[in-house]
């Protein structure tokens, strides 16, 4: 198998391609300011890191993660000649979605196209670096509330824009239920009318609410919602998006798939997320002790973005049902072990779990709470291959080797 050779820190990819950026006024690579310095003796960011991103394209772990997927005995050739969009693709899923097409299209020669939607332009453009050198990739800055229509006309669409960070859940629920309602019927519509054949949509496990009994939640289970909960707007507007997929599908023939993923944490995590794995990232990078706000008793399931992406592509590949679990289930673990992964990551830093209630270190019992069953998905080939301590590793170094700009 012949790996993608990307272009990281100086090294130069398979061939030089031109810049197709769609926005005006763009500054060129060289002139790109406000890179913050990484201390030299824990590389940890300076202070204000809540204000710096990574350009992820241009870490090693980014290139290694997407040249792994790409390698995936998977029927890559279905996606020849296709015209694909990406919304929402300044997120961690949808960038290693696009990073993984690329990585595929480099080695298979499939002739494919990419576009990667975003609201924001300047943010995505720093995000993406060197990927924008490319001619089989474009950034489109638009919101998909607003869009209907497109110049080009795509096959295939992996919808992923959506507020994803809990605060806005809460601080801008009408833009978080239209991103999710309106946003997927928009683009639904612009699929149909372009002759486009496919629909994935980047769900959540939310869309189960609160589930009865014990074991593990499978597609066919079905939970409570409160409509009137604060994130409600989230979760339901998710359960509508879901409708509305399989409703086009039925109408319109189109394939409709809905990807139900699990906590996911990886490489292009926000420092500023407000999710407890990107709260311990942004402790360890910053080389302070990892800060508990409570006994971190809770269990949640965690897998690494690669493992999930790659477990996309399997279902999108080789499924044929309409929805999939996207879950690691050795990953279920407690809040407090994850927090203990991130601080044990770098033993030369020697960290330590900071309890903002001392009495929450010395008194812990994790209370269960129901994963996701992905033996679906894992009928079709899928197995996640990364440990918690290895995705958190690789975490954590996508920061220590990743060119980092202040956004």
């Amino acid at each position: 198998m012949t790996f993608i050779e990307w272009k990281v820190r100086g090294r130069t990819s398979r061939s030089p391609r031109p810049r197709t950026t769609m926005s005006a006024g763009r500054s060129s690579p060289s002139s790109k300011t406000g890179r913050l310095s990484v201390a030299s003796e824990d590389r940890a960011i300076d202070s204000d890191a809540d204000s710096t991103d990574v350009v992820l394209f241009d870490t090693p772990v980014f290139a290694e993660d997407v040249a792994r997927i790409a390698a995936a005995e998977l029927p890559w050739e279905k996606f020849r000649k296709a015209e694909i969009l990406v919304t929402g693709a300044s997120g961690m899923i949808p960038m290693y979605i696009v990073g993984s097409l690329l990585a595929a299209n480099d080695v298979y020669d499939l002739g494919l196209h990419v576009t990667g939607m975003v609201r924001n332009l300047t943010k995505a453009e720093k995000r993406f670096g060197t990927a924008l050198d490319r001619s089989d990739f474009t950034l489109l800055a638009g919101d998909v509330i607003d869009t209907r229509r497109f110049e080009r006309k795509f096959s295939t669409v992996f919808h992923g824009a959506s507020p994803a960070r809990p605060s806005l859940h809460k601080s801008s629920p009408v833009t978080t239920l239209k991103a999710n309602t309106l946003g997927t019927i928009n683009l639904l519509d612009a699929l149909v009318e372009a002759g486009g054949r496919s629909f994935d949509l980047l769900s959540s496990s939310e869309v189960y609410g609160a589930v009865a009994g014990s074991g593990l939640i499978g597609e066919d289970d079905e939970g409570t919602l409160q409509h009137f909960a604060p994130r409600a707007s989230y979760s339901e507007g998710k359960r509508i998006a879901e409708t509305a997929l399989a409703a086009y599908a039925d109408e319109f023939g189109i394939r409709g798939l809905s990807l139900r993923f699990g906590h996911i944490y990886g490489p292009g995590m926000a420092l500023d997320d407000g999710r407890v794995q990107a709260d311990f990232l942004a402790d360890v990078v910053r080389g302070r002790n990892v800060r508990m706000m409570s006994a971190g008793a809770a269990t949640r399931t965690y897998t690494y973005v690669a493992d999930a992406v790659e477990g996309l592509f399997f279902a999108h590949l080789l499924g044929e049902e309409q929805v999939y679990n996207v879950a690691d289930p050795s990953g279920n673990i407690s809040i407090r072990e994850l927090a203990e992964a991130f601080a044990g990551a770098r033993p030369e830093m020697k960290l330590e779990l900071d309890f903002a209630n001392p009495e929450d270190g010395r008194a812990f019992s994790p209370v269960a709470s129901l994963g996701l069953d992905s033996r679906r998905l894992k009928k079709l080939g899928w197995d996640a291959k990364t440990s918690l301590s290895e995705g958190v590793s690789r975490t954590i170094r996508s920061f220590e080797d990743g060119p980092l700009v202040r956004r």
